[in-house]
């Protein structure tokens, strides 16, 4: 059989992008690894950009990402395959989107917080990962869990900034 991820080429724009950059094909945990990867391109996109630089990336990466992610996942005719990891980015961004910091305790934090939010898939998350398919299924779970994960940020933040 097969290996998926050998249907892909890092020569390929769109498979470069699905795949972190290479991230995602870590042997070991490709959705922490491809979460990690997504970090100096947010330290870069908040140094350079700012929060409106930020939110552009958020809501175009989330925009292509259906795109990048249901070509990848066609390609490897495999759906939301873990070597997919574009969707890590968008979401790990949007974790970050209401505390943009280049302070490495809040994105430490926030890190923590989207991969928890990530990998339990509470409600509606798991829903959402059982029910809908396609790039929209591939992107949406990681959104929602960015959301979550932004809104747990915001609060420790908020009520807790001794932590931080």
């Amino acid at each position: 059989m097969t290996d998926p991820k050998h249907r892909l080429s890092l020569s390929n724009p769109i498979h470069l992008l699905a795949l972190g950059f290479g991230g995602g094909l870590s042997p070991i945990m490709p959705g922490t690894v491809g979460t990690l990867v997504a970090i100096p391109f947010y330290w870069a996109l908040v140094t350079f950009g700012g929060v409106v630089g930020l939110w552009i990336a958020i809501i175009v990466g989330g925009i292509a990402g259906i795109a990048i992610c249901g070509r990848a996942s066609k390609d490897m005719q495999v759906h939301d395959h873990g070597a997919i990891v574009w969707d890590e980015f968008v979401g790990f961004w949007l974790t970050m989107a209401l505390v943009p910091t280049t302070d490495w305790k809040t994105v430490l934090a926030g890190f923590i917080l989207f991969r928890l939010f990530d990998m339990a898939k509470p409600w509606p998350i798991s829903w959402l990962d059982k029910h809908v398919h396609g790039g929209i299924g591939i992107m949406v779970d990681d959104i929602l869990a960015g959301v979550m994960a932004m809104l747990s940020l915001w609060l420790l933040t908020t009520y807790m900034p001794t932590l931080f």
